[in-house]
């Protein structure tokens, strides 16, 4: 990365590290406290710099989060078939090698999806650490429920290799800032971090490589949601209701899957509520996951 990065993207990497995997390396954020660690995973196209805000807020605990491969600081490998099965793996690897206690889980976007593949691994036994709770944040679980945004369905389809060639700042921060809120809308401070992550050794040209993960969404859709319906630990939904694509009817959809789930509405915040709202987000999430 170059000396010109803004001031908050260089905070963010210098307090981190690399953990080498079995896919790459991984960029990891830890934080030492009491109980549980909470571990905070991001979606789709941003990073683990979305909860920045969050972290300092956690009262005191100990805390968890990464980039996914081929996201933010981690090693954006390509050619490469990304797989949320793999990103769920790798999650183990890092949760493994940053923990020894019990854990519990935030996720945002793209990676409430892993979470379900780590709620259906602790259904059949197979998850090798002790996730106690977990918290859904504004992800498209139920795609068909979802309203996708043009760019994704674009880099879904065989055009998705040029539309990811053409990417250039002004059409992000159009894309991007339609997700925040009328009443939070996207910073120029948030917009430039977010295309500086998001274009690190070159990730803006492999955005219809990490697409795929909607596909997933649709072909182990039986698993995932079969996950949030049957895992037997409290799982809860922190939704901010001004989204645009992972609608209130989203939401719906996975109350019926699990009615008996706590959930927490924040209206007037977009798809981002951990960055528009940090407070309103961090305490809704600690009164799920307490």
């Amino acid at each position: 990365m170059t000396t010109d990065l803004p001031p908050s993207v260089r905070d963010w990497r210098d307090g981190g590290r690399w953990m080498s995997t079995s896919a790459g390396r991984v960029f990891v954020r830890s934080g030492a406290g009491e109980g549980p660690t909470v571990v905070l995973l991001h979606g789709f196209p941003s990073c683990s710099y979305d909860f920045r805000a969050v972290v300092s807020r956690l009262a005191g605990r100990s805390w968890l989060t990464m980039d996914f491969l081929g996201f933010g600081l981690s090693d954006k490998p390509r050619p490469h078939r990304y797989s949320l099965l793999e990103q769920a793996d790798l999650v183990q690897q890092v949760v493994a090698a940053g923990t020894t206690g019990p854990v519990v889980l935030a996720a945002h976007d793209m990676g409430t999806s892993v979470t379900t593949e780590l709620l259906a691994r602790d259904i059949d036994g197979m998850l090798p650490f002790d996730l106690q709770r977990a918290v859904l944040s504004n992800g498209s679980v139920i795609l068909e429920r979802a309203s996708l945004r043009p760019i994704q369905k674009v880099l879904r389809s065989p055009l998705g290799g040029i539309a990811a060639r053409l990417t250039n700042r002004p059409s992000f921060q159009r894309s991007f800032g339609r997700l925040f809120s009328a009443e939070h809308p996207l910073s120029p401070d948030e917009a430039a971090a977010q295309w500086a992550f998001l274009t690190h050794n070159g990730g803006h040209r492999i955005a219809h490589l990490l697409s795929a993960y909607l596909d997933e969404r649709v072909r182990y859709a039986p698993r995932w949601h079969g996950a949030v319906r049957d895992w037997p630990k409290p799982l809860g939904f922190v939704w901010g209701l001004g989204d645009p694509v992972a609608t209130t009817n989203v939401l719906d959809g996975l109350r019926e899957l699990r009615p008996a789930a706590d959930v927490v509405e924040l209206p007037g915040l977009g798809h981002y509520p951990q960055v528009e709202d940090p407070q309103a987000f961090t305490d809704a999430v600690l009164s799920l996951l307490v």
